[in-house]
């Protein structure tokens, strides 16, 4: 029978055009949805081999931790697997409730509001938030989720050119003092590795009577003496009324949060579609993540550990002769430049025994591609002495080095 997309629907002809995967797998150099066959940690087994993972957001170490599995298995055996229903009717448990006390206490805010996922929170929060005849503002390097909750509301979008906020006062300018105006920034950007500043974005925002939401999905764990992210790290949460974070990275789950003062969590609610029409995070996801939290309480060298695996991975690329950027976290970007470089050095370490992910347009530029190498608290000196002679050796292979 012959497939649909061999017909002339017009709908599908970009489904019979799209051939870019194809050619790469082809080629041997596909990098993407490659099946692991054990726990997320800091080595995985990939087609029946043991490969270091320099490609994962668990930054604590989280994912495979006996505390973390035990409790999502007490979840499922009193909760079941699924909450069968919204928040917003009958899928609230109490261990939703008192998951969203403890982020709120964690990050400084009055209350929390849990979603199903850090996309959904950004979608559902930003969309509500900002409506007709108001502005959202962004800075270009954004994760998509910021962006697409953008494009989902009825407001305005005005992007301001990465980490520049002289770009940002000038948009600010333009726009009307009445205006309603939402500033909504990652706190740590997720490809590049830097950190925004926050403090400029706030006086900024105080300048033109514009609200702040900070993204902390890779800052929650990471920054802050606590791991209270971000807002915390700059001593501003005061002054940013909305914080954001995902449970996929330093509390190894799945999920997401909005925190602020209680009147701001109430309208969301009552009115964040993402929200009301989504079923709740499951019972073994919010177990998880409260026995994460706990971990992460008592553990705070966890943290230490992380910032030192951090410095010796970005000294060592940096002795190397690689192209970090403005990196100071534990994501470090590596350029590659070409798409194809970045291709053949992404397959080449996995071949020598390394997991890295690489990132080509459209997130960057075609001749601005790069290596994204991520750590956790649980790399240990040797596996990333052994990453840094792998990279080096294949960097001069292939002249990026």
């Amino acid at each position: 029978m012959r497939s649909s997309t061999d017909t002339c629907v017009p709908l599908l002809q970009k489904v019979k055009r799209f051939q870019d995967a194809e050619k790469l797998k082809q080629r041997g150099l596909y990098p993407y949805f490659r099946p692991i066959s054990s726990a997320q940690d800091t080595a995985v087994e990939l087609n029946g081999q043991e490969v270091l993972m320099l490609g994962s957001n668990s930054y604590l170490g989280l994912t495979n931790h006996p505390k973390l599995k035990e409790a999502a298995v007490d979840a499922v055996r009193k909760y079941g697997t699924g909450c069968a229903g919204s928040r917003f009717l009958n899928g609230t448990l109490d261990i939703h409730v008192e998951l969203e006390e403890r982020l709120a206490e964690l990050v400084g805010k009055e209350a929390a509001l849990l979603y199903s996922t850090g996309f959904q929170t950004n979608l559902g929060v930003i969309s509500t938030m900002v409506s007709r005849k108001e502005y959202v503002l962004t800075d270009k390097e954004d994760h998509a989720s910021i962006v697409d909750g953008c494009l989902l509301s009825p407001g305005e979008f005005v992007r301001w050119n990465h980490g520049d906020t002289d770009s940002l006062e000038s948009k600010l300018e333009k726009i009307p003092a009445e205006a309603g105006k939402l500033i909504a920034v990652d706190g740590i950007f997720s490809m590049s590795g830097d950190i925004v500043d926050l403090p400029t974005v706030v006086e900024l925002a105080e300048q033109h009577n514009a609200t702040v939401m900070v993204d902390d999905a890779h800052g929650l764990g990471v920054l802050g003496e606590r791991g209270e992210g971000t807002s915390g790290y700059f001593g501003l949460t005061d002054k940013v009324h909305l914080i954001m974070a995902t449970f996929s990275k330093s509390l190894a789950s799945l999920g997401g949060f909005i925190a602020s003062d209680k009147d701001t969590i109430e309208y969301l609610k009552h009115n964040s579609r993402a929200l009301i029409f989504s079923a709740s995070i499951t019972p073994a996801n919010t177990a998880s993540v409260l026995a994460a939290l706990d971990i992460m309480e008592r553990e705070p060298e966890r943290r230490e550990r992380l910032w030192e695996n951090t410095r010796q991975m970005r000294e060592g690329l940096d002795e190397l002769g690689f192209a970090t950027g403005d990196s100071c976290t534990p994501v470090i970007p590596v350029h590659m430049g070409e798409m194809d470089v970045c291709f053949k050095f992404c397959k080449r370490l996995e071949e020598e025994g390394i997991f890295v992910n690489p990132v080509v347009p459209p997130a960057v530029m075609p001749t601005e591609t790069l290596l994204r190498v991520s750590l956790m608290a649980t790399h240990s000196e040797e596996q990333i002495e052994f990453a840094l002679d792998k990279m080096g050796e294949i960097g001069r292979e292939l002249h990026v080095i």
